[in-house]
């Protein structure tokens, strides 16, 4: 089950923090349950952020939350969807990549009208102001 605790600005700054050099091109891939948690705690910050269930954000194969207020969806496939890989994720997610950037490089898939909603958010928080040197 996934927890509701709120993600603080230091837990998601330790969990972002082991990727940077990583999504920086200075080191080789983390270890999976790093990248893992990366990604997790970051989506989940994210869907803190901007709560409601109006579009889905889906990283496989590590998660997937719902986000933006609006009307939700009950069954089935929802009717706005980002998915993208963990990499991307975090690269958007920290500002290291723009979402036009990877619109054009297709590594994210946006369906639905709401879904483009969620490039104007990116990167966000404090995972939007992260260095390597931090």
């Amino acid at each position: 089950m996934v927890s509701t605790k709120p993600i603080g600005a230091a837990q998601l700054r330790a969990a972002l923090v082991p990727v940077l050099d990583w999504l920086d091109g200075t080191a080789e891939q983390p270890p999976r349950p790093v990248l893992a948690t990366a990604v997790r705690t970051s989506l989940r910050a994210f869907a803190q952020q901007y709560p409601g269930k109006a579009v889905e954000v889906r990283v496989p194969p590590f998660a997937a939350v719902q986000c933006l207020p609006g009307g939700a969806h009950t069954r089935g496939t929802p009717p706005h969807v980002v998915e993208t890989d963990p990499q991307s994720w975090l690269a958007l997610a920290t500002g290291r990549m723009d979402w036009a950037t990877a619109v054009q490089r297709a590594v994210v898939s946006a369906s639905g009208h709401r879904a483009e909603e969620i490039g104007a958010l990116l990167p966000f928080g404090i995972a939007g102001r992260l260095r390597h040197s931090e």
